[in-house]
């Protein structure tokens, strides 16, 4: 059985945008692509041709890829709790030791993007955060050693 996919609405949406996107755009230019590359002729020394026959074999893949967790998605709902840290909710955090403040967004795992400030339910802050409110210290296990953070602030969702 496939593992269920935890996601927000927003991160669903997302998802089913750049489905309809791969389909509907960027599979008919990789088609218009190869079309042009045959005309020239010759494909065993045709560069454009073989990028354009890579460059399928990614985005269907990628199409396969997103049908398959569409069809295990399990949409986040909004918890009860308003006060605390939940899925979907924006944390800022501060360095207890540094002071140093960061604001995360708590993901599921398939819309993580910690460059973005998204991060896992999964993942060890994420983990650690879970369920806390405001004013709460929380720790962080790395292997650079325990990190302990304060909440600063917790914005959900209305």
């Amino acid at each position: 059985m496939a593992k269920e996919i935890q996601l927000t609405a927003e991160g669903l949406q997302k998802l089913k945008d750049e489905l309809e996107f791969l389909i509907t755009v960027k599979r008919p230019e990789i088609i218009e692509r190869l079309k042009d590359a045959r005309a020239q002729g010759d494909l065993s020394e045709n560069s454009e041709y073989d990028q354009a026959r890579e460059d399928q074999g990614f985005v269907d893949g990628r199409i396969q890829e997103i049908e398959q967790m569409l069809k295990n998605v399990v949409v986040i709902e909004e918890s009860a709790n308003k006060d605390g840290v939940n899925l979907g909710s924006t944390v800022v955090l501060e360095d207890v030791e540094f002071g140093e403040q960061e604001t995360y967004t708590i993901v599921g795992t398939v819309e993580a993007d910690p460059f973005n400030g998204l991060i896992s339910n999964d993942s060890p802050v994420g983990a650690a955060v879970l369920g806390k409110k405001a004013g709460d210290v929380v720790t962080v296990v790395t292997p650079a050693g325990p990190l302990e953070y304060k909440i600063v602030e917790i914005k959900n969702k209305d």
